[in-house]
């Protein structure tokens, strides 16, 4: 039967102050209390045994990395399983922009002569390499894989209205030079 009550808050407390002098062993007391719940709380989320496990993996390394910020505002276990959801979270997002570039990668593959191809992709592609190269960076992140005005400006260093305003240049230019090419818009 396991113990409970303040004895074990109070040795979980010292573990805590322990791991945050960098203690590996105060830590891998924690993890021994905590690891099932957390890999429980991933594996609801996700579904899937092996995400689960890599979420739990991902937490708690988290956990170790950031536990000098631990302040005790709030349980252990209640910051443990914030980090736990995040990181699940970052999973789920990160498994969709995948998804995602792999079916646009899926729907832009030429498509073979003769089953009568009319160039029509490549012109599109070759519309977007003559985009000026901040339109077209927008255009590819934004447009093509998907990632928000904010997520594509904080990997192009530069302000989400900025990236909006890339975005507007790039699909006006692109549609003045299919339309140069004799495509409807």
């Amino acid at each position: 039967m396991s113990r409970q009550g303040p004895d074990i808050v109070a040795e979980e407390d010292v573990w805590i102050r322990r791991a945050q002098r960098s203690d590996a062993r105060a830590f891998e007391a924690l993890y021994r209390r905590h690891a099932d719940k957390v890999y429980g709380l991933c594996l609801r989320m996700t579904g899937n045994v092996s995400e689960a496990e890599d979420c739990t993996q991902e937490a708690f390394i988290r956990a170790w990395n950031t536990l000098a910020k631990f302040r005790g505002d709030s349980a252990f276990s209640t910051w443990l399983h914030r980090i736990a959801v995040n990181a699940v979270l970052g999973r789920m997002r990160k498994s969709k922009r995948e998804q995602e570039r792999m079916q646009v990668v899926a729907d832009t593959q030429p498509v073979p002569l003769e089953t009568g191809d009319t160039g029509e992709l490549r012109d599109l592609a070759g519309a977007v390499q003559r985009l000026p190269e901040g339109a077209r960076h927008v255009f590819v992140l934004h447009g093509v894989y998907g990632y928000s005005h904010d997520e594509a400006a904080a990997m192009l260093g530069i302000a989400s209205g900025t990236s909006k305003a890339q975005m507007h240049r790039a699909r006006k230019l692109l549609a003045q030079q299919l339309e140069e090419q004799g495509f409807e818009t």
